[in-house]
């Protein structure tokens, strides 16, 4: 059986080191990402940590291979919704390929097991977040609704 898998590509007028930036510096994601950014080393075995706006770890896990600015992929898990959490880990994997004026970004986030919960919500979640990040390289502003973190989550 296949393990449940959401694919998204973008094409991002940026370079891939400044998308890089974006993808693991607190001061980017915290723009994009609802006000969450990322606690980590960026060094391969590292732990990682995603975490909300009151302190909380929304997600979790490890640098498993690093290779600026091509590739980051990380092992995930939901720390902070049980039935989420519940579905066990999931990879995450950013490919950054530059394409003439532009950055061809490929996300893949897959399973490790059976359970489609968790990437079915992050289906729901990754296009804004991509989207945001897109608006906020190129014309310098975030999307207004990725901007804040949801109230009561």
């Amino acid at each position: 059986m296949a393990k449940p898998e959401f694919v998204y590509v973008t094409y991002i007028r940026t370079t891939p080191e400044r998308l890089w930036r974006a993808l693991t510096a607190p001061e980017d994601t915290c723009r994009y990402w609802a006000e969450t950014w990322q606690d980590c080393r960026w060094e391969q075995g590292a732990g990682w940590r995603l975490m909300i706006p009151d302190g909380r770890i929304g997600d979790a896990g490890e640098v498993l291979e690093i290779d600026p600015p091509r590739k980051l992929v990380l092992s995930w898990r939901n720390e902070f919704m049980s039935e989420l959490r519940a579905a066990g880990p999931s990879r995450l994997t950013y490919l950054l390929e530059p394409q003439d004026d532009v950055v061809k970004l490929t996300v893949t986030h897959r399973a490790e097991g059976p359970d489609p919960a968790l990437i079915e919500a992050v289906s729901d979640g990754w296009p804004g977040i991509l989207a945001s990040l897109k608006s906020l390289l190129e014309t310098g502003e975030p999307l207004g609704f990725t901007s804040r973190w949801p109230e009561g989550h």
